[in-house]
């Protein structure tokens, strides 16, 4: 797409006449530009407003977002909170039932010990020797075989391949022989509680680890119930409650599941911040210094979006309006959220104002509105964009027809006019001729 004054051409004549020449397909050109002008100044104020628009999208589909989160923490996030930490931890998600647990921890549970053989290779420097020549190793973990295939020949390179081989046991390096005589031994050690049968081969000797002690399960009771026993320390308590044993305790520690609502109120803090971005995007489009979409209805009908939210009113009790929950307008249209409101109010009366995306109250109404506003396909903001689109289409089409036509213009006047001024040069020419012809005959005359 040429710019507004690419089409004058250079027009090289011959005759006394080609400057006017020029000057008059200059204008001409200049004349068939003027349209084409107003069409791309046209576009580009088209592609202004898609531009806002893009913003627009991006700060309601924010708060759209926000509005989302809220839906979903609004019944409360489970949470499990032990009377002592040391003893236990406790983990709730969302298939956990509210209630108190009691737990008491007879053992945590030990793990399996093992140690390379005495009598193998010894090895004195575990970055230069190892217990076994061999270049690959089975370790063999409960039954369960790995093959362990080491970077080098050296003891550290065997304990890393085992540690890399994820196979349920740790691999260490121990010293048995001291600083004078140093005996350096690969340890081998469940990951988990519980007796636990770890081995390694090299193909020729099957036993090269001997076991130093076998490990412990877990033992707890559960609301003075008989003992359970685990291989693990970590035991699913209940249903979507998971409790890691720390500690032995001489007394019952207590569970409590609970719903909290910290999430909830993390979520009516970014939609303070959420509406205040769409109120400062719309803001720039109104007014004395409006941006590109001013008098646009879309603004005003995104204007009534937030003011169909922010002045939401419903429920009987104590929570009744977003200014119940902490949140404030200001007098320049801007929210602002105090948590300490929030947290003094009755969740169950919040819970009743706020509803739900399809079960009425605020998150409805909420829900509603913004899915008119900013749904990514048939919103009002997206379907003012491919509006103006088919718009940026259909003048980019005009603008190429133009162009073709000035084109074909410049050349058929460029073609005309060399023409004419090579007749006026070849006029001159003859003038000339017969001037100087006329003094030859005539050297006399002064006319």
């Amino acid at each position: 797409m040429g710019s507004i004054g690419s089409y004058l051409p250079a027009f090289n004549g011959q005759s006394t006449f080609s400057a006017s020449l020029q000057t008059m397909l200059d204008q001409a050109v200049q004349n068939a530009e003027a349209p084409l002008e107003a069409m791309q100044s046209d576009v580009s104020t088209l592609q202004s407003q898609q531009q806002v628009l893009t913003g627009l999208q991006s700060a309601f589909g924010s708060l759209q977002s926000v509005i989302g989160s809220m839906n979903s923490d609004a019944g409360g996030t489970l949470s499990a909170n032990v009377s002592d930490p040391s003893v236990a931890t406790a983990t709730a998600t969302s298939g956990a039932l509210a209630g108190t647990y009691s737990i008491q921890v007879s053992q945590v549970g030990t793990s399996t010990t093992t140690l390379s053989a005495a009598g193998l290779t010894t090895v004195t420097d575990p970055s230069t020797g190892n217990i076994s020549p061999s270049a690959s190793f089975t370790l063999t973990v409960n039954n369960a075989t790995t093959t362990i295939s080491p970077a080098g020949n050296t003891l550290d390179d065997l304990a890393a391949a085992i540690n890399d081989a994820g196979a349920g046991v740790q691999a260490t390096i121990v010293n048995v022989g001291g600083a004078s005589s140093p005996d350096y031994r690969l340890a081998v050690t469940s990951t988990s509680v519980g007796d636990t049968t770890i081995q390694l081969s090299d193909g020729t000797n099957n036993n090269l680890l001997d076991t130093l002690s076998a490990g412990t399960g877990a033992e707890y009771s559960v609301d003075g119930n008989t003992q359970i026993q685990s291989a693990s320390n970590q035991v699913a308590l209940a249903p979507g409650l998971t409790v890691n044993l720390l500690q032995a305790s001489s007394s019952p520690v207590t569970i409590t599941v609970a719903a909290g609502f910290s999430s909830l109120s993390n979520d009516l803090s970014n939609f303070a911040t959420a509406y205040n971005s769409a109120v400062t995007a719309l803001d720039a489009q109104i007014g004395q210094n409006a941006g590109p979409l001013a008098g646009q209805s879309l603004v005003y009908t995104l204007e009534n979006t937030l003011n169909s939210m922010v002045n939401y009113t419903g429920g009987s009790g104590a929570v009744n309006s977003l200014a119940s929950l902490g949140l404030t307008l200001s007098p320049n249209g801007q929210l602002t959220f105090d948590s300490t409101v929030f947290n003094t109010q009755s969740m169950s009366a919040v819970q009743q104002f706020l509803g739900g995306a399809t079960t009425g109250g605020f998150l409805q109404t909420a829900t509603n509105a913004l899915t008119s506003a900013a749904d990514p396909t048939a919103g009002d903001i997206q379907s003012e964009f491919s509006s103006l689109q088919t718009e940026v289409t259909n003048e980019n089409n005009l603008i190429t027809n133009e162009e073709s036509r000035i084109t074909d213009l410049t050349n058929n006047m460029q073609q005309q006019l060399t023409q004419a001024d090579a007749l006026i040069a070849n006029l001159q020419e003859q003038k000339s001729y017969y001037t100087q012809l006329f003094q030859a005959e005539y050297p006399a005359s002064t006319s």
